[in-house]
C-alpha cells in the first residue's frame, strides 16, 4: 500500500499548481537566474549539456555567466513558480516526480510532437505569472535529451535572452522618464532616434562628424554612455568584423578621450565577437567586447550594432559602454544592448509618434 502514497501525493500537488493558473502578478527574481525543475539524478547527467546552453561566458573584462542555473525538485515548485525564469527537464515516462510533473503540464498531442521531433521544445509563457517563460525540454530517453540540449543550445539561450530584454525593456522605457525633446531633436536634425532616459545627457552632437553622445553618470563608479555614428552614402562592404574595429577605433579615438587628451578608447585585443543578427527587420551585425584606454589602466564591455540602412544609403554603428569597476557587469551592459535595440529611423516610426516627438522640439 505505501507504493502508491507518493504517486497520489504527486499527483494531488500537481493539481494544486495547475489549478493556480497565472494571477496576472509579475515574474519576479533576477533576470540571470534560471531554475531547473529536474530530478536530482538525471540532471546530473545533463548538467554538462544544460550549462554549455545557459551558463556562456562574457567578459566584463572578470568572466560572468549569462544565466546561471539553479536545481529545484519538484516539491519545492510552489516556493519558486512564479520566478522568471523555469526549465523543466526530464525524460519522457523514466517514472522520476520531475517526469509525472512534465507529463502532467503537457497534453498526449504534445507528448506525441515529442516522440517525433528530436528538436522539439515546449514553450510556455506567463504559465504562472506575467512576462514569465517556462521551457519543457524532453525525449524518449536521458540520452536523446542530452543531444537535444547540445543541438539547441543556440537556440535556447537565444529565447531566453529575448524574453529578458522584452521584460527589461518594459521596465526601462517609462513615458515619465523619457526625454522626448532630445529625441525630436535627432529626429529633426539627423532622421533618427534612441530612447533618451531621463539621467542621460548629451555629452557630444557633432553634425559635422555624424556623431552623437550620450553619457550616464559622469565621473562615477557606474558610468554609461552610447554613441551612434554614421557615414553617408556608404556600402553594405563595411559590414564585417575587421572593418568594425577599424571604424570603432577611429572614432572613440577621436572622441573618446581623457580630460587631458593623453589618451583615448580602443578595442582591446582579448576579447571581440560578432555574430549576425536581425536588428529591426535590417542585416546587421552584433559585436561584444571590451574597451580600454591605450595605455591600459580601466576598461569595461561594450556592445554594438552595425548595419546598413538602404532607404538612407547610411552605415550606422551604434554602440554602449559601461564602466564599472566595483560591479558585476552583466546586467549593466544589458539594459545598454536593450537601449540600443531602441533605435529607429524616421521611415521606422508611426506618424503618430513622428508628429509626438517633433511637436515637443517645436514647444
Amino acid at each position: 500500500m505505501k507504493k502508491f502514497v507518493l504517486p497520489i501525493l504527486l499527483f494531488s500537488f500537481i493539481l494544486f499548481l495547475l489549478s493556480c493558473d497565472s494571477d496576472n502578478r509579475p515574474a519576479r527574481g533576477f533576470e540571470d537566474e534560471i531554475f531547473v525543475v529536474a530530478d536530482s539524478a538525471e540532471y546530473e547527467e545533463l548538467r554538462t549539456a544544460m550549462e554549455s546552453a545557459f551558463e556562456k561566458i562574457i567578459y566584463t573584462p572578470q568572466p560572468e555567466k549569462i544565466f546561471t542555473l539553479k536545481r529545484i525538485d519538484v516539491s519545492e515548485v510552489a516556493k519558486y513558480k512564479r520566478r522568471k525564469n523555469i526549465v523543466i527537464v526530464a525524460p519522457l515516462n523514466s517514472e522520476t516526480n520531475a517526469s509525472v510533473f512534465l507529463s502532467a503540464i503537457v497534453d498526449s498531442s504534445v507528448e506525441e510532437k515529442i516522440k517525433s521531433d528530436p528538436n522539439f521544445i515546449v514553450y510556455k509563457d506567463g504559465l504562472w505569472a506575467k512576462n514569465q517563460l517556462v521551457a519543457v525540454l524532453s525525449a524518449q530517453d536521458i540520452q536523446q535529451l542530452e543531444f537535444k540540449i547540445f543541438q539547441n543550445a543556440d537556440n535556447l539561450l537565444y529565447t531566453f535572452q529575448k524574453k529578458s530584454d522584452e521584460r527589461l525593456y518594459n521596465s526601462l522605457y517609462n513615458p515619465t522618464y523619457e526625454q522626448k525633446h532630445i529625441e525630436g531633436k535627432f529626429l529633426k536634425d539627423y532622421g533618427w532616434i534612441i530612447y533618451v532616459q531621463a539621467d542621460f545627457k548629451v555629452a557630444l552632437d557633432k553634425p559635422e562628424d555624424n556623431f552623437v553622445w550620450l553619457r550616464r553618470s559622469p565621473g562615477s563608479n557606474m558610468e554609461r554612455w552610447l554613441f551612434v555614428y554614421w557615414i553617408e552614402n556608404a556600402s553594405p562592404e563595411y559590414l564585417n568584423a575587421d572593418s568594425i574595429k577599424i571604424v570603432r577605433n577611429r572614432v572613440t579615438k577621436k572622441f573618446y578621450q581623457t580630460r587631458s587628451d593623453s589618451s583615448y578608447v580602443v578595442v582591446a585585443k582579448n576579447y571581440f565577437t560578432t555574430n549576425e543578427v536581425n536588428f529591426n527587420d535590417k542585416y546587421a551585425i552584433l559585436t561584444q567586447g571590451l574597451w580600454e584606454l591605450n595605455i591600459k589602466g580601466m576598461g569595461g564591455p561594450f556592445v554594438n550594432y552595425t548595419f546598413y540602412d538602404e532607404a538612407t544609403k547610411r552605415f550606422y554603428m551604434i554602440d554602449g559602454s559601461v564602466f564599472a569597476p566595483k560591479y558585476y557587469k552583466r546586467n549593466l551592459i544589458q539594459q545598454m544592448d536593450v537601449t540600443l535595440q531602441s533605435f529607429r529611423t524616421d521611415a521606422e516610426l508611426t506618424e503618430e509618434r513622428r508628429e509626438d516627438l517633433l511637436d515637443e522640439v517645436e514647444e
